[in-house]
């Protein structure tokens, strides 16, 4: 009878391992939490790249104006080859792709940048990488413009 109330009263009282799976689970959880903090700071930081190198690309495709008509005083449009093949020209030296529009008018030039973002810590869980796109317009303007003209 004693000897049973003592091993009663010690699996009562023993209870190791108890706190280190519990150890475990909240380890796993902060992973979890501070790799999705990290990866979508990067994410983030990939579209902003994404985003400046597109509005790079949009105002080297704005340079190529068209000379016969800037000249002849008829208007300061692009012309469209040469805007895309600039545009285009800067997205390869970026080391990204993207696709390039030029206006019915030729007034202003639309880079949109593709890409993705290798993920480091949701690799684990099967999320390899993450889409990236980025977005950027340039609009010629000519002459003297007010800045309530321009909406500013």
């Amino acid at each position: 009878m004693i000897f049973r109330q003592l091993c009663l009263r010690r699996a009562r009282l023993d209870d190791a391992g108890g706190v280190t799976v519990f150890v475990a689970v909240c380890v796993i959880a902060l992973i979890g939490i501070i790799g999705v903090a990290v990866d979508g700071g990067s994410k983030m930081r990939a579209t902003e790249r994404a985003d400046y190198i597109a509005g790079e690309a949009a105002r080297a495709g704005g340079q190529a104006i068209d000379p016969a008509d800037a000249i002849g005083g008829r208007a300061i449009v692009v012309d469209p080859q040469a805007a895309v093949a600039a545009a285009q020209a800067y997205l390869r030296s970026a080391g990204v792709t993207g696709a390039v529009s030029v206006s019915g008018d030729g007034t202003s030039l639309t880079v949109t940048v593709t890409g993705s973002y290798d993920t480091k810590f949701l690799s684990v869980v099967g999320i390899g990488s993450l889409p990236v796109s980025g977005h950027g317009k340039a609009t010629l303007l000519h002459g003297v413009t007010a800045p309530e003209e321009l909406g500013i």
